[in-house]
């Protein structure tokens, strides 16, 4: 990383996309390729789902928006010169909501990887996970939802945005190129 990237401000890397998009996958490739650390929602929150018995979707949803806030405390407690993966379906709360994390938390710079997928591959995914899932997460009455949401999302667009499509095979020297790049701007 640059002493540029060091030095202009705290930057994220929004790993986005709806559920089943491939986004940790993705994160997980470019944290391994960059020695970047990787936050997840999902990571923060099944360990809390893990002591509860019966988890329904409204409090699966309040168990998100609390990890989602662990997040940018982290990051909001971070150096300026640490740069993170957020692995997130961001569009589940309102973009005024990330707006007022990101400058909270410090961010000068926002980065993001739309995982684009369409809703039938999303659904086919997510019901391939089902029974690997912890307990607490949405089960297959989720996946005409997902299909629907999948259709209609969008990427985040507060910065650069690098494109995935989710259909064919990721490119992962073109992302791991245009991260790069980025990243030394």
């Amino acid at each position: 990383m640059s002493q540029t990237t060091r030095t202009q401000g705290k930057t994220v890397v929004l790993v986005n996309g709806v559920p089943a998009s491939g986004k940790s996958t993705v994160a997980r490739l470019l944290s391994e390729h960059f020695a970047l650390p990787v936050l997840t929602i999902d990571g923060i929150k099944e360990p809390f789902m893990a002591q509860f018995d019966e988890i329904d979707r409204p409090f699966n949803r309040r168990l998100g928006c609390a990890a989602y806030e662990v997040i940018w405390s982290i990051v909001a407690d971070s150096p300026r010169q640490c740069v993170f993966l957020i692995d997130a379906w961001f569009g589940f709360q309102p973009k005024a909501s990330l707006v007022r994390y990101l400058e909270q938390a410090g961010i000068t710079r926002v980065l993001e990887v739309w995982n684009s997928i369409p809703g039938n591959l999303a659904a086919a995914r997510y019901a391939q996970r089902l029974d690997v899932r912890r307990n607490g997460h949405p089960g297959e009455e989720y996946l005409p939802e997902l299909l629907r949401l999948a259709d209609s999302a969008r990427p985040m667009a507060l910065g650069p945005v690098c494109t995935l499509d989710q259909e064919k095979p990721i490119d992962s020297a073109a992302l791991v190129a245009w991260l790069g790049k980025e990243l030394e701007n």
